[in-house]
């Protein structure tokens, strides 16, 4: 800091008397000519007056750049275009820096980090395809970068302390569901300038998982990561009264800051309190720069899992990492992913027809379209993809045979038989539950724990890949970018499933397809403003990440 003040002042222009003198001479402030001694006497005091007026703007400056809160400085904060010389904006580029180490949220101390990607040795015994398989996409140089722009640290002063409105926010779903809603309630607590009551998770009526936000979420370091962003408070106040008619429950798709101001901010300043329900996929994902910024800071630094949760799980990862390179199959072969997507199992006529009951007497489960036969579902890219499938994918694209596979997830539909195929193929196949030695049986009936544990492996893993998107695919692919670029692959269903049905392409020109379908889908850096409605926590370039 003390080298950054003494460059600042060296950067500063000396001023030279003579030539200031001589201006004052044809100033419109120059007397008629009078004594030299009043004359002297003049001159001084102007000259002081301008040093002071002078001091008095490059201090404003000074402070006008001064952080105010505990976000970082953004890189946009000084123009180039400024009238101020190139000296002095590299002057107080050095003043920006010493805060920007200071404030920006840091992997190493914040967020959650896999184990180091393993290297591939040349001279192993891997054939080109597979060394290319395991190897790591190119970051392009972008990094983690969350600047927030002046006008958001100013107001952060005042949402920071707030004290008079609070929202509540009950969230529902499985775990990474549960997750994308309490990044959107922070972000609409501060659009609303309100302080946040830790989140309520509602209790799963397919999983029945009671968990409270500290039994998964470490609270402190929450509070602790977005205290410059949002106040975040234990419960409401006990002067708030609160009915079952304050719960609101009616917002539409993709609503905006406005949207949410215009609707809201009266019964906030009114009552003092708002609770919203049902927040999936309602906040908008166009959202400006710092609120997308916001999103990324609270997905990948505040929501950490408590200590006992994220110890276990690096535990379990290390079981596999220690033994060389790995690949993470979210395989989404449950029984609840075949009722919702209206797909047959693949595993014959009698698992087909329980599922058909089951969907039957569960009418609403079913997401997808209605008015579609099963062959178009499967070749519109609706269905996951089954373990044969996953496993001629994996070969496909050069997986080598004793490849270790880890298998997150819930029990698949089916049992040992729904993934036989795929254990034929690549018989290294573990879970959780195989590499765990006793750990996890006080979590056998938390599933949100459970979803934990294969969060922090499949993060680890050289290699991810899913079988159906969701909730936790697309948690896996922005993270794993966030955090170094690690290889996702994001199966092509809708050009792949053609393939696999026409009997007549070898295999050797369905792994050539494959390799050319899926040579831009493999984790390289794909900026989110490329198509419309991207999810900054799935593509958190260029608002997250950019080039340093």
């Amino acid at each position: 800091m003390g080298k950054a003040a003494k460059a600042f002042k060296s950067s500063c222009v000396p001023l030279n008397p003579s030539i200031f003198v001589q201006f004052l001479a044809v100033s419109p402030f120059s007397a008629p000519k009078k004594s030299s001694r009043n004359r002297s006497s003049q001159l001084n005091l102007l000259l002081f007056l301008s040093l002071f007026i002078l001091c008095t703007f490059f201090g404003f400056c000074i402070l006008t750049l001064y952080p105010i809160s505990q976000n970082s400085i953004p890189c946009v904060a000084l123009s180039p275009s400024s009238s101020l010389s190139p000296d002095m904006l590299a002057s107080i580029s050095l003043i920006v820096k010493e805060y920007q180490k200071q404030d920006e949220p840091n992997l190493s101390s914040s967020a959650m980090v896999p184990l180091p990607p393993h290297l591939v040795p040349v001279n192993s015994n891997l054939s080109e395809m597979e060394m290319g398989f395991w190897r790591q996409p190119d970051g392009e140089g972008y990094r983690p970068c969350l600047g927030f722009s002046l006008d958001y640290r100013k107001s952060s002063a005042k949402v920071s302390k707030e004290k008079r409105k609070f929202l509540v926010v009950v969230v529902s779903g499985g775990l990474n569901q549960q997750r994308n809603q309490i990044v959107d309630a922070v972000v609409i607590a501060r659009i609303l300038e309100a302080a946040l009551v830790v989140p309520i998770l509602q209790v799963n009526r397919i999983w029945g998982d009671e968990s409270e936000f500290s039994d998964i979420f470490d609270l402190e370091h929450f509070k602790r990561t977005l205290h410059a962003d949002v106040r975040v408070v234990s419960s409401l106040p006990s002067t708030h009264l609160v009915s079952h008619q304050s719960i609101e429950n009616q917002i539409p798709f993709s609503v905006s800051p406005m949207w949410l101001r215009a609707r809201f901010l009266h019964q906030l300043n009114e009552e003092g309190f708002l609770i919203l329900k049902g927040l999936d996929s309602r906040l908008s994902k166009n959202l400006p720069f710092d609120l997308q910024k916001l999103r990324c800071k609270v997905a990948f630094h505040a929501l950490r899992f408590v200590s006992p949760i994220r110890d276990l799980g690096n535990q379990i990862a290390k079981r596999i990492w220690i033994e060389g390179p790995y690949i993470a199959v979210h395989l989404r072969i449950e029984k609840d992913v075949w009722i919702r997507t209206g797909c047959l199992t693949g595993l014959g006529a009698e698992y087909d027809e329980i599922i058909a009951k089951d969907r039957e007497s569960n009418p609403d489960f079913l997401t997808d379209k209605l008015n579609i036969s099963n062959s178009a579902r499967k070749l519109s890219g609706l269905c996951p993809l089954s373990a044969l499938e996953v496993a001629r994918l994996l070969k496909a694209l050069g997986a080598p045979r004793n490849a270790r596979i880890y298998l997150a997830g819930g029990e698949p539909f089916g049992g040992s038989r729904a993934i036989e195929q795929l254990a034929g193929e690549f018989p290294n196949i573990v879970t959780k539950e195989t590499l765990a030695r006793g750990e996890l049986t006080p979590f056998m009936n938390r599933p949100s724990v459970l979803a934990a544990i294969d969060y922090i492996v499949s993060l680890s893993s050289d290699v991810f890949i899913h079988s159906h998107g969701g909730n936790m695919g697309r948690a896996m692919q922005g993270h794993r970018a966030y955090v170094g670029h690690r290889k996702y692959i994001k199966p092509n269903k809708r050009m792949m499933f053609p393939l696999i049905e026409d009997s007549m392409v070898s295999d050797e020109e369905f792994s050539r397809a494959m390799q050319k379908i899926h040579r831009h889908s493999q984790g390289q850096p794909e900026p989110r403003n490329r198509k419309l409605d991207r999810d900054v926590l799935a593509y958190p370039v260029p608002e997250c990440m950019c080039k340093q």
